[in-house]
């Protein structure tokens, strides 16, 4: 652990045996909260599902294939221009195009019947019911450290119920969508919104996600210390404290070297 912080009891509810406490010497700001993005962090498209969709319609992809474009077709999305010309709904229907045709795979009719039949099903449900193994115990760690972990999502009004079948409401406590709010990221009001709802305070707060034109851009606005989580590397050039994975971001916190105002200069 890093010498800027020291190891103490943690009070929070549901918390371990240490968090990470400011030590005043050093001028360095606590860690309190984290907000998180949901899609793309905790949890992420059912490829399966979708394989099987597509295959209803006589198109044949491997779900790894899917997973592979992925990365991929984000990045290719998170583009200044595309970002402010559409919303979260538009861009999640675009960016399956992208995976596809990244996949190999013709987008068509037959395609987009598929999409279609996995949109009536992300509207009851939600798509992207998908969660990593490290996720969870990713999550007990942060909360160990004595941290509170608040979802912050671009949505369609069912991330609440999703992460509370996923099991996730064991180490969030707080879950926001941006259906439910009326306000979408970048767009700071939601941050603020997250502050005011969690009780958090912006100066002892970063957000972790996985774009930067939304995460990135929006925590910024929002005056909090923003985190990429960049699981493929194909973000080498942004400006702004990065992290491979949620076990990274972890060990980052632990050392001292995420926190809040630790971006790089």
């Amino acid at each position: 652990m890093s010498k800027r912080f020291r190891e103490s009891r943690a009070d929070a509810p549901g918390s371990g045996s240490c968090r990470l406490e400011y030590d005043g010497r050093h001028g360095v700001k606590p860690l309190e909260t984290v907000f998180l993005d949901a899609g793309g962090v905790l949890v992420f498209p059912n490829w399966r599902r979708i394989a099987d969709a597509l295959a209803a319609q006589g198109v044949h992809v491997d779900p790894g294939a899917l997973a592979a474009a992925e990365p991929h077709a984000k990045r290719h999305l998170d583009q200044s221009r595309t970002i402010q010309a559409t919303n979260d709904a538009k861009r999640g229907w675009l960016y399956f195009n992208l995976i596809l045709e990244r996949a190999g795979i013709e987008v068509n009719d037959r395609t987009a019947a598929a999409l279609s039949a996995l949109h009536e099903y992300h509207e009851r449900a939600n798509l992207w019911e998908y969660m990593p193994d490290d996720v969870l115990p990713a999550l007990r760690k942060l909360r160990a450290l004595g941290l509170q972990l608040v979802v912050v999502s671009n949505a369609n009004g069912t991330v609440a119920k999703l992460a509370e079948r996923l099991g996730l409401t064991e180490c969030v406590g707080c879950v926001l969508d941006s259906f439910v709010e009326k306000v979408e990221k970048p767009d700071p009001q939601f941050f603020d919104i997250a502050l005011a709802r969690s009780g958090a305070r912006r100066d002892t707060t970063i957000h972790v996600g996985d774009l930067f034109e939304v995460d990135v851009v929006g925590a910024r606005a929002a005056g909090i210390t923003p985190v990429l989580l960049d699981a493929a590397g194909l973000y080498p050039d942004a400006d702004c404290l990065r992290v491979p994975s949620l076990d990274a971001l972890v060990r980052g916190i632990e050392r001292g070297e995420i926190r809040p105002e630790a971006e790089p200069r």
